[in-house]
């Protein structure tokens, strides 16, 4: 553009998409382009009604919008990212609406140009995570299986460590499709392959997984300590002294064919709806228990509770078969959510029961933790906790001279290794050229009283911490 000429409007309206043609921004129609914006004009004016100067002949002069493109795109590929939308999305005529209202000079890419982004989006992340990760000393890592909707079977890996900042971060290394059996060789094989492509082989310390034996069995073949996840753990806990509980199983069966019947009848859904309506009560839908999952349990029976008065009304009105929940089920069932409740206080002997089953099975799956090296040194060495978090004195006990010992051990490797040795001793032997016996004596009572001090010390160090 020569000095002096001004941008003509027409740019506002119009995306030069070929050296020799343009596209309008409202309409899409595209134009012939020789280096005026004449035609241009006049297409705004008569078909868009849109007032612009009346110069015939404007000289070329696109608008240097690159950076604000790249600006969009990326904020279109977060989006893309963050809510899980499909590629697809920027097909749809009311996305390309919305978006040409926002700015008109913007041109959506396409579904292909738009994983292409994603793609190299994902490769620059994954770079800055993996330089990231190299910087750890030590890592661990939790994996488990989950299938999809579709019901593929996948494998997500996650690291966690701690940055040079001494700040925890986690990445995920990676959420594999997973099609062959879930054996623990081919579980092995496919983590072995993370660890070698993230570098961290020889960094991990522990590997965290759900109970299963394929999971503990992978982990011996990888020759990584195990550790069972707490939440499947608590799980399994819950779900024996439920199923131990006779008379909570029935009112759970009854429970789910109650759940059931309002899942999968219109009818019964309406009118639930409609007697919450009378009862002035928000319309909540019931909720349906999974089995491997005990707070769905919970969920589900809260739910029944609540929503007692309409749901007896509803089921009143319906022509159905279904035995009700009685007056001391829903007794039963207030007093089985307060167990179940962090706060929960019980007489109720059906409660009394289910708490004692929950009792002995929290004390069959956790006892032994505060015995597990690495848990009891990681509590150990938590500040929230020290020796509160233990339940056992003689575990927190255990846990302080393990510590103790791994901190001499670390005092005594940093020591120089030539250590001056005291002068030998005059005796019969003493013309021998190492110093003769007394010499030996000598050495050996240097190390020890070495051995000794660091130990002192290690003890001393540990002991300020415990009383920070």
């Amino acid at each position: 553009m020569a000095p002096g000429k001004k941008r003509s409007v027409a740019w506002d309206h119009f995306n030069l998409i070929s050296p020799n043609k343009v596209q309008c921004l409202i309409c899409k129609h595209e134009f012939a382009f020789n280096d005026s914006t004449s035609s241009m004009m006049r297409h705004l004016r008569s078909v868009h009604h849109v007032e612009t100067p009346q110069s015939a002949n404007q000289a070329f002069n696109p608008p240097c919008i690159v950076s604000r493109k790249q600006e969009l795109d990326s904020a279109l590929v977060d989006m893309i990212v963050m809510d899980a939308q499909p590629f697809s999305i920027v097909e749809d005529k009311g996305f390309k609406a919305f978006v040409n209202l926002l700015d008109p000079s913007y041109i959506i890419p396409n579904r292909k140009a738009l994983r292409t982004m994603v793609e190299e989006k994902y490769k620059a992340k994954k770079e800055k995570a993996l330089d990231v990760v190299s910087r750890a000393s030590a890592v661990s890592l939790t994996a488990d299986m989950w299938t999809s909707i579709n019901m593929d079977a996948y494998l997500a890996v996650t690291c966690h460590f701690i940055t040079e900042e001494v700040e925890l971060a986690s990445v995920v290394l990676g959420v594999l499709k997973f099609p062959q059996t879930h054996t623990a060789a081919h579980l092995a094989e496919a983590k072995n392959l993370l660890m070698e492509e993230w570098g961290i082989k020889g960094k991990v310390t522990g590997l965290v997984t759900d109970c299963a034996p394929n999971m503990v069995a992978c982990a011996n073949t990888l020759l990584l300590r195990h550790i069972m996840c707490f939440a499947h753990m608590l799980n399994l806990v819950v779900k024996k002294p439920l199923a131990q509980t006779p008379e909570l199983e029935d009112i759970r069966s009854k429970g789910r064919r109650i759940v059931g019947l309002f899942k999968s009848s219109t009818t019964a859904k309406e009118k639930l709806s409609e007697m919450q309506r009378q009862l002035a009560r928000p319309e909540h839908k019931l909720i349906q228990e999974v089995e491997t999952r005990w707070n769905s349990t919970f969920n589900m029976l809260e739910r029944l509770f609540k929503e007692r008065e309409p749901l007896g009304a509803a089921l009143a009105t319906l022509h159905t078969d279904l035995p009700p929940l009685t007056a001391e089920d829903y007794q039963a069932i207030h007093h089985c959510l307060s167990i179940l409740s962090p706060c929960g206080q019980i007489t109720h002997p059906l409660g009394e029961k289910l708490a004692t089953n929950l009792k002995n099975n929290l004390h069959e799956r956790f006892s032994a933790l505060e015995k597990v090296t690495a848990l009891s040194m990681a509590t150990l060495l938590d500040p929230r906790f020290k020796e509160l978090g233990f339940c056992s004195q003689g575990s927190a006990h255990t846990a302080i001279e393990r510590l103790t010992k791994e901190c001499a051990a670390t005092m005594q490797a940093l020591l120089p290794e030539a250590q001056p040795q005291s002068p030998p001793r005059e005796g019969p032997s003493s013309q021998q050229e190492d110093g003769g016996l007394w010499a030996l004596l000598d050495r050996h009572v240097g190390v020890q009283q070495q051995v000794t001090s660091t130990t002192a010390s290690a003890k001393v160090e540990v002991q300020r911490y415990s009383k920070d």
